[in-house]
């Protein structure tokens, strides 16, 4: 059995095949860490046109979801595959984090339903056991947010990166920012590498990328740290950035 199933409910499941084929999840499914299956709502729909969707009861405009065909998919995935941990992708729910991805990952089924249209009948979301958003824009359909959970979380499941501490040191990991990167060659068009990662002395780099992390969520994403407040060895380092600014 792979590490992670993700089951993905959706009425264009087409939307996604070229992205799990290709990249670390495509990877991933091939090394069998990762499987993926896809349920399609309109085969549970009624009548000879699969009707999957109806005009919202007290008017308003668009189209709605209906429950029938979504609740009978999540009935035939659990008769064949097993209980998930159902999660509805709608602009109600609340915000996928880093940490939210984490404890994800600590799960063995995720059942993702993809909404469409206006929206989905709210009894949806009673059978669901989450909402999830994954930021506070409008799309089409949730199968573009259902690739963005399925690649975090991926990325956390053990064997799929080819350096098992790359995850640890990303982004939003600690509520920190990732630290500036560079490469060959040491100088471009005028732009030089920091002379400190020429340096050899790691125990330097370590400190000025903590740093430099520390720097740009302060300066990009000052909201991480009112969820993640700076410790005191943090301010100190700051504080120095900011004497070293000063003398320039």
């Amino acid at each position: 059995m792979s590490a992670i199933e993700f089951e993905i409910v959706s009425l264009f499941p087409e939307c996604l095949d070229g992205f799990l084929r290709a990249s670390l999840l495509g990877r991933a499914i091939e090394k069998g860490l990762v499987a993926v299956y896809h349920t399609n709502p309109r085969d549970f729909a009624p009548g000879r046109h699969r009707s999957v969707d109806d005009t919202p009861y007290g008017g308003g405009p668009g189209m709605i979801l209906r429950v029938e065909p979504l609740a009978a998919a999540l009935d035939a995935i659990a008769a064949a595959r097993g209980p998930a941990h159902r999660i509805l992708l709608a602009p109600s729910g609340r915000l996928f984090r880093q940490s939210l991805a984490a404890e994800l990952a600590r799960r063995s089924r995720i059942l993702l339903v993809c909404g469409r249209y206006e929206g989905v009948d709210q009894r949806v979301a009673l059978l669901c056991d989450d909402q999830i958003s994954i930021g506070d824009y409008v799309l089409s359909g949730g199968e573009a947010a259902a690739v963005v959970m399925m690649e975090a979380v991926t990325r956390l499941v053990p064997g799929v990166l080819g350096c098992g501490l790359s995850a640890e040191d990303e982004s939003f990991s600690a509520g920190r920012l990732e630290h500036p990167q560079w490469t060959r060659p040491p100088e471009f068009r005028g732009l030089p590498v920091p002379s400190i990662l020429l340096s050899g002395d790691h125990q330097a780099v370590a400190r000025w990328r903590r740093r430099e992390a520390l720097r740009r969520t302060r300066d990009a994403r000052p909201d991480l740290l009112r969820d993640h407040p700076l410790t005191d060895d943090e301010v100190h380092l700051l504080d120095g950035l900011d004497s070293d600014s000063s003398r320039d």
